[in-house]
């Protein structure tokens, strides 16, 4: 199947710049197709020494096969999932000019408190884990058409939007501008921690999926045009694991949206002008039963990747779901993993909790080999569980890690919680991501979920950006490690930023979602 790429036309272009005699034959080859080849379909030993599985096709008539592999999420305008891409390596374009200072705080937005209790406690409001918002900057053509449906619109409402899903039961809309209300909430019916997905085909159409239930527990299809609920989907009665919440930020790709559940199953959803439905689902268990899935899928092609709370790393083909190879990474796995071509070779990076292991046990940072599933390295960090306000927390990798750009794109970076070294709080640290070496590790004030984020200067200097749970912001130089800035901010910042320009947007348990930018 042949897809045009952007990079031809550019080289091509380039060229011709060169060369005007070239002109007719330029134009020629730009109309030229490169072929974006699907990986294979294939299974290695590790499937069947690791987990039983089960596909179940429920549209016979239609064929899985993605026939268009290019990334949807590329030429959107904006940052419509976790992480901005299906491989999830957060393409944000962060930029700042010399070297920033500080961290200024441009607006804040509020929630309400939701204090209805729970077998689980109350959830409030704010942003959970991971909680990234969306951001959007809406073409006019759609602007108007908003305009001309029941949206429920505020006056506020203009290009540049921010969507966030709240552990106040609602997603909220925000103009990016000012941070006031650009529409009315849209109800999710029970409290939302993971992090929504807007179709990239900018149909209106934002996938939510419930953190616990407060009523019936399930997934969500909301329509931006109507300002309803497009679809619910509750428990399956087929899911092999009865815990029905999606934490998971569902990834279009080519007709279809891949949604993994906390229940143990992959749902491979058709994706219609007019409307949806499920095509097939991919359940498996290993010895201990079902794992959930709570970290994003990561996508390459027409491998994904992603992890479980039994501690496997599973590569689906996404042409019929089928297991491509199983790792064994020991324990829970909530990060999402991260996939970076080498060579012409996706590389994927992951890391586990301590939870199974026990109060003690390592975080195995791990860069596998995506078409096989083989070891490149694993880092070992020593981690161990804490107990805080009367609930245990557990150590290790809840981030996801960010590839390093400019003058660090040797560099991996995350947060590691309860390490051996600092066991009440946690460690940034920076790797070499072709050797699993670790360059620096920074002591924080306390433990951190939030993935960090990047922004490059106009020398390439790369410059980090992570939060912590007591509500710090850190301001770090990506090369060498220094804290350029630290303050507390916020009341606690488990979420995931979203980065637009020299700003960026990241909501706090609370009430609190912030804008703040770097200079």
């Amino acid at each position: 199947m042949k897809i045009h790429l952007t990079f031809v036309s550019v080289l091509l272009l380039a060229f011709a710049c060169q060369n005007s005699n070239t002109k007719h034959v330029v134009e020629e080859e730009v109309a030229e197709t490169v072929v974006i080849s699907h990986l294979p379909d294939t299974s290695y030993p590790s499937v069947a020494k690791y987990i039983k599985y089960r596909i179940d096709t429920l549209d016979t008539e239609k064929s899985g096969y993605i026939d268009d592999l290019s990334d949807q999420y590329a030429d959107a305008p904006g940052y419509f999932t976790f992480r901005g891409a299906p491989d999830r390596s957060a393409p944000f374009k962060g930029r700042v000019t010399g070297r920033p200072s500080k961290v200024i705080v441009d607006w804040i937005f509020r929630t309400p408190y939701d204090t209805v209790k729970t077998y689980m406690g109350s959830w409030g409001g704010g942003t959970g884990w991971t909680g990234q918002p969306l951001y959007v900057n809406w073409p006019d053509s759609l602007v108007e058409k908003f305009r001309n449906s029941p949206s429920q619109l505020t006056e506020d409402f203009s290009n540049e939007e921010i969507m966030v899903a709240s552990l106040a039961r609602n997603v909220y809309f925000i103009d990016f501008q000012t941070g006031k209300a650009s529409r009315e909430p849209l109800s999710t019916m029970n409290p939302v921690k993971g992090t929504i997905s807007l179709d990239p085909s900018l149909n209106g159409r934002l996938y939510v999926g419930h953190a616990l239930p407060m009523s019936t527990i399930g997934a969500l299809v909301l329509d931006l045009f109507k300002h309803e609920t497009l679809n619910f989907f509750g428990r399956d009665p087929e899911a092999w694991r009865s815990w029905g919440a999606y934490d998971s930020s569902p990834v279009a790709v080519g007709d279809f949206m891949i949604r993994p559940g906390e229940n143990g199953t992959i749902y491979k959803i058709e994706r219609f002008a007019d409307d949806f439905k499920i095509h097939s689902t991919l359940r498996y268990k290993d010895n201990g039963g079902a794992g959930g899935m709570e970290s994003s899928m990561a996508v390459y092609r027409n491998y994904g990747y992603i992890g479980d709370n039994h501690g496997k790393i599973l590569c689906v083909n996404l042409d019929n779901l089928k297991p491509v190879w199983v790792h064994d990474i020991h324990d829970d796995t909530d990060a999402t993993p991260v996939v970076q071509e080498e060579d012409g070779v996706p590389m994927v990076y992951a890391s586990c909790e301590v939870d199974k292991q026990g109060g003690y046990g390592y975080s195995n940072f791990t860069k596998l080999n995506g078409l096989n599933g083989e070891v490149v390295w694993c880092q070992s960090i020593p981690c161990r569980k804490r107990d805080w306000a009367g609930k245990v927390r557990e150590g290790g990798m809840f981030s996801t890690p960010y590839i390093g750009r400019g003058d660090c794109d040797s560099l991996i970076f995350t947060n590691f919680c309860f390490p051996e070294d600092h066991p009440n709080v946690s460690e940034f640290v920076a790797m070499n991501r072709y050797t699993g070496e670790i360059m620096y590790k920074n002591t924080m004030d306390f433990y951190a979920w939030s993935s960090p984020v990047g922004f490059l200067n106009e020398d390439n200097e790369l410059f980090i950006v992570t939060g912590d749970i007591i509500g710090n912001i850190y301001l770090i130089q990506g090369r060498t490690g220094e804290v350029i800035f630290k303050e507390h901010i916020g009341d606690n910042f488990e979420s995931s930023p979203v980065v637009i320009d020299s700003s960026f947007v990241v909501g706090s348990r609370g009430t609190q979602i912030f804008k703040m930018h770097l200079e």
